[in-house]
């Protein structure tokens, strides 16, 4: 599934900004998707989560995007809720699951109208300070009913994918410090909190495939306001050098995920 040869840029140009709502965006995000194992991987995980829980009567998904995951975990609730502040995702996310009750705020002034007994909030933590994470899963743990889970999915920062964003940005996300901050001193919310790690990948079979996942992975949530950005020669330099297969069968990114599973007491 390469891209059109009117895709293509000079090796001199800046990696491209793609913005959520373009037709850039889609096309890489979907091409991501269809040669990562991601979703497939991490829906069984959190699949098997929900059905340890003593009850499933609310669902609440933060940061729910276009709401394929919000459809497979929200069929095994009664109620799902669902937070996006994005115009552009939410409606995707509507049409994507129609049943699921939609707020427009961000996570700073949402107030969902039910506890959750299984809250999800994916890929959101790239958007905050790190000063932040803790007080933000202090105020995401106010939603989820005593006895509930709060789980928490990122990207591992040692992965593949995570080592082209530091090589290129210097920026580093990690929810390990946070995770085990948890452990001692919130006692008030959090009974226990455990991290593991999901291997995860995504392989393309042709160069250009691989360049504009690459690309797509390296659009870091400030790019835009960035005084200067990688080449799409550096790009290119970077991927052949630490993804291509030794077998020459394609190209590789491993991109684990970490997911940090909390349980709120029975009792508050």
């Amino acid at each position: 599934m390469a891209l059109p040869p009117s895709e293509a840029h000079s090796s001199d140009d800046p990696i491209r900004v793609l913005d959520v709502t373009t037709d850039d965006y889609r096309r890489a995000f979907e091409l991501f998707l269809a040669g990562s194992d991601e979703k497939a991987v991490t829906h069984a995980h959190l699949l098997a989560l929900v059905e340890q829980l003593p009850r499933r009567s609310v669902f609440l998904d933060i940061g729910a995007g276009s709401g394929a995951t919000t459809r497979y975990l929200g069929t095994h609730f009664e109620r799902t809720i669902a937070i996006e502040p994005s115009k552009y995702m939410r409606d995707a996310l509507r049409l994507t699951y129609p049943e699921a009750e939609v707020l427009s705020d961000p996570v700073e002034t949402a107030e969902p109208p039910a506890l959750a007994d299984f809250a999800l909030c994916s890929h959101m933590f790239y958007f905050l300070p790190e000063s932040q994470y803790l007080p933000t899963v202090r105020r995401l743990l106010g939603w989820v009913r005593p006895g509930g889970e709060l789980v928490l999915a990122l990207q591992n920062p040692d992965n593949e994918c995570m080592r082209l964003v530091r090589h290129f940005f210097d920026i580093r996300f990690d929810l390990a410090p946070t995770a085990k901050a948890l452990g001692t001193g919130h006692e008030d919310l959090v009974e226990s909190c455990t991290l593991e790690t999901l291997p995860v990948r995504f392989h393309a079979d042709n160069l250009p495939d691989a360049l504009a996942v690459a690309e797509f992975m390296a659009n870091v949530p400030d790019l835009a306001e960035r005084a200067t950005r990688p080449t799409h020669r550096d790009l290119e330099d970077y991927v052949t050098t630490h993804f291509a297969d030794p077998t020459g069968t394609g190209y590789t990114i491993d991109h684990d995920h970490d997911i940090v599973r909390i349980k709120r007491p029975e009792t508050p």
